[in-house]
């Protein structure tokens, strides 16, 4: 009975835990991924795509090493938003576009 109720206590913190790290993982990427993309627009002279981003150049080099998915396995998206500046999303825990779950590289807890 002892042990039932400290893993009622304990598991939902755990739980909780998990997301929160899942979130601070997606929102760090978020801002890497739109460092690498703002020095390929240097670099480029426009913005890039995910694509753009991790397919190696003539000598082997990608901005990213590999194609990443956030911790929901879900692509990143780079959307251009007005006068050449342009935003990292994750769509979040629900997969769904323009819910308050998103997470961008925009958002104020990123900078």
């Amino acid at each position: 009975v002892i042990l039932g109720l400290l893993a009622t206590l304990v598991v939902p913190n755990v739980i909780g835990m998990s997301d929160e790290a899942k979130v601070q993982k997606a929102q760090t990427d978020c801002k890497s991924i739109h460092e690498q993309a703002t020095w390929y627009r240097t670099k480029n002279g426009r913005n890039p795509t995910m694509d753009d981003l991790t397919t190696p150049d003539d000598k082997g080099h990608a901005f990213i090493e590999s194609d990443i998915t956030d911790p929901w396995d879900n692509e990143y998206i780079i959307r251009d938003i007005e006068n050449g500046k342009f935003e990292v999303i994750s769509w979040g825990p629900d997969g769904t576009e323009g819910t308050e779950d998103d997470i961008t590289s925009r958002s104020k807890k990123l900078q």
